[in-house]
């Protein structure tokens, strides 16, 4: 048996744990997969050259780089698809709950910023999605959904961009603050649950590190909108709601294209 250990650098959500489990879910000489999103370390036990995994996982560029290759003779745990499809589920739901709260109170709060981030929370649920769909589906069959999903979140993506090029050149409707920064902590709120779900998983303490917690990007992102919002209450102007708007959907647009490289 041996021990490859990554660096990768841009794996900073459970949402990039999952894209790299659906990459690699083909290759018979991978035992059991370690993720420390924490520390951007990933530890894959296998059989076999490690060329084929680090390929694979080049492919997503996600800025990841080899540290280390060796023997091991530690013992080797799965859990069962049984555990990791509720844990999927759980996420799933709270990733598309926010998202339909966030799309519905952002085109009434004609918040852009909420719009966009509500878009990002459905990129992490196809990816959640796909992940389940994963599970004793063909190879062929994921690629050819993940394709699908890739392409769609891309066109909703130009779309919000083309919404907000709109709204600079003629549109002059100021975004509720109150509703931006409120929805923003209860999406703030969720994506700290998923966090904690899927940290509790790998861990028998219950516990979750802090530093994990704010430097995943999706909390990153509710923290700008309600920046944002302050912003917006402070100026008076529609301009901050805006550029948080364009931010994140390059976010979900640079998402989109690592679907597209499963």
């Amino acid at each position: 048996m041996k021990k490859s250990i990554y660096n990768i650098r841009k794996m900073d959500c459970p949402s990039e744990e999952q894209l790299i489990r659906m990459k690699l879910a083909g290759l018979e000489q991978i035992k059991q997969l370690d993720f420390d999103i924490a520390n951007r370390r990933l530890k894959i036990y296998h059989t076999d050259d490690d060329t084929l995994i680090t390929n694979a996982i080049d492919t997503l560029n996600l800025d990841s780089t080899l540290l280390a290759s060796e023997h091991t003779s530690e013992h080797v745990e799965t859990n069962s698809d049984s555990q990791q499809s509720k844990l999927l589920w759980q996420v799933l739901i709270v990733n598309f709950s926010f998202f339909l709260i966030e799309i519905i109170t952002g085109f009434i709060s004609n918040s852009m910023g909420l719009v966009a981030d509500s878009l990002d929370m459905f990129a992490d649920s196809i990816v959640y999605g796909l992940a389940l769909f994963a599970v004793g589906s063909t190879a062929s069959r994921k690629g050819s959904v993940a394709k699908i999903s890739g392409y769609f979140q891309i066109g909703l993506a130009v779309l919000g961009l083309i919404e907000v090029l709109r709204r600079f050149v003629d549109s002059d409707h100021i975004p509720a603050y109150g509703t931006m920064i409120i929805v923003s902590l209860f999406a703030l709120v969720g994506n700290s649950l998923c966090l904690y779900l899927l940290q509790k998983s790998k861990s028998k303490e219950a516990h979750m590190e802090a530093s994990m917690i704010f430097t995943s990007n999706d909390i990153v992102i509710n923290m700008g909108v309600i920046i944002a919002g302050i912003l917006v209450y402070f100026t008076n102007s529609m301009v901050p709601d805006l550029i948080i708007g364009v931010c994140v959907f390059f976010i979900v647009a640079r998402g989109a294209l690592k679907i597209l490289q499963l």
